[in-house]
């Protein structure tokens, strides 16, 4: 039997008539636009995090787009970025006309290493670019280490955006994803821990000025008129539909997260000496968007793996700063060694709440069977 990477199906077999009542809800009173469902998941995410405002949008990388927005970030300026990640996290900041200085991680959690971060600064402030803010990405799940990046970014001014995109519901010494940085982005998109059924995205954030902000930039920037718009915005709203959709995935996420949590350990467990499997530190709690290890010969392991009829994924085979479109952007001084180094040795393995053991069993021994030489 074929293996799901990810299976939205069992999850749906799960919350059974429960989506299309929530969808059907939304038919009947065809309030597509900021109909209720919106403001109502907006506040069941934001009591979810432990954030004080929780605003919906059209996908996550507008999400970090709108943050930028808010705090005015532009020609002459510089943001951090991890190169070690996927492209959204990046491109949002030169279509602003910002640059983004790509910063290196850490080789144990794959998250931003603060050390790289102050190096870059001292590069950016070499070129002649103002600091003003810093993207720490979530990646995989697992929270960056805000304690060390927060004082860095204090140093300097920087605003702290924390990218978790794939890392929504994740846990730092007891606190959630949402209020971690002065504003956290997160992404709907279907395979998320937490997505819905086609794009959407939300900004959280503490800030009540910036929140009203925020909201006035994504609907063209409107004002208490809707005829007299006061500032220069876009159109990103997450939809009525997609909100439904995420009040009920919502209320079985808990549940979900500790089923990741479970599922990895046991990865964890059985395959110890077998390959390189990711290190949650103490007192974070991952989320598990992806559960990735590092291999030797990556190619044979993954081809191996398919023909054993296991599927994997590689995130990321090319850092940002090797890609075509991002090349010319500075790096920190220091270097990428590490994220240059995972790009060639990373792949992920088969993740999602509704893993049976079984499965997960025979993914165990198919990586057995494909692992040729240990790291």
């Amino acid at each position: 039997m074929s293996i799901a990477f990810i299976d939205l199906a069992a999850q749906k077999r799960v919350l059974g008539d429960r989506i299309t009542t929530a969808m059907e809800r939304v038919l009947g009173h065809c309030g597509f636009i900021n109909g209720p469902e919106v403001r109502a998941f907006e506040e069941q995410l934001a009591a979810f995090s432990g954030a004080q405002h929780a605003i919906g949008c059209a996908n996550g990388t507008d999400a970090l787009m709108l943050v930028l927005m808010a705090e005015n970030i532009g020609p002459g300026d510089a943001v951090f970025v991890p190169s070690f990640t996927f492209v959204a996290t990046a491109e949002v900041v030169p279509f602003l006309g910002a640059t983004p200085v790509f910063v290196d991680v850490h080789e144990e959690t794959f998250n931003m290493d603060p050390q790289s971060l102050e190096a870059a600064v001292q590069t950016a402030l070499h070129k002649g670019l103002k600091p003003r803010a810093v993207i720490p990405v979530d990646l995989f799940g697992l929270s960056a280490d805000y304690d060390a990046l927060v004082p860095v970014a204090r140093q300097y001014g920087l605003t702290v955006i924390a990218d978790s995109a794939q890392g929504f519901g994740c846990s730092y010494h007891g606190r959630r994803s949402g209020t971690l940085g002065d504003y956290t982005t997160t992404s709907f998109f279907p395979a998320k821990p937490l997505g819905c059924y086609g794009d959407g995205g939300a900004i959280l954030t503490d800030n009540a000025e910036k929140a009203a902000l925020i909201r006035s930039l994504a609907v063209h920037g409107t004002g208490t008129d809707r005829y007299d718009n006061v500032r220069i915005g876009v159109n990103s709203r997450l939809d009525t539909l997609q909100a439904a959709i995420l009040s009920e995935k919502l209320a079985i996420f808990e549940d979900e997260i500790a089923a990741r949590n479970r599922i990895a350990d046991r990865y964890a467990q059985g395959l110890a000496g077998v390959v390189k499997t990711p290190r949650t530190p103490q007192g974070l709690v991952s989320v598990w968007a992806q559960y990735t290890v590092r291999v030797r010969h990556r190619s044979s392991f993954a081809e191996n793996m398919k023909r054993l009829g296991v599927p994997t994924a590689v995130y990321y085979a090319t850092p940002l700063h090797e890609q075509t479109g991002y090349k010319s952007f500075p790096v920190s001084d220091a270097g990428l060694p590490v994220s240059n180094v995972l790009s060639q040795d990373v792949i992920s393995l088969p993740m999602h709440p509704y893993l049976d053991e079984q499965t997960q069993d025979r993914i165990i021994e198919a990586v057995k069977a494909s692992c040729t030489d240990t790291l």
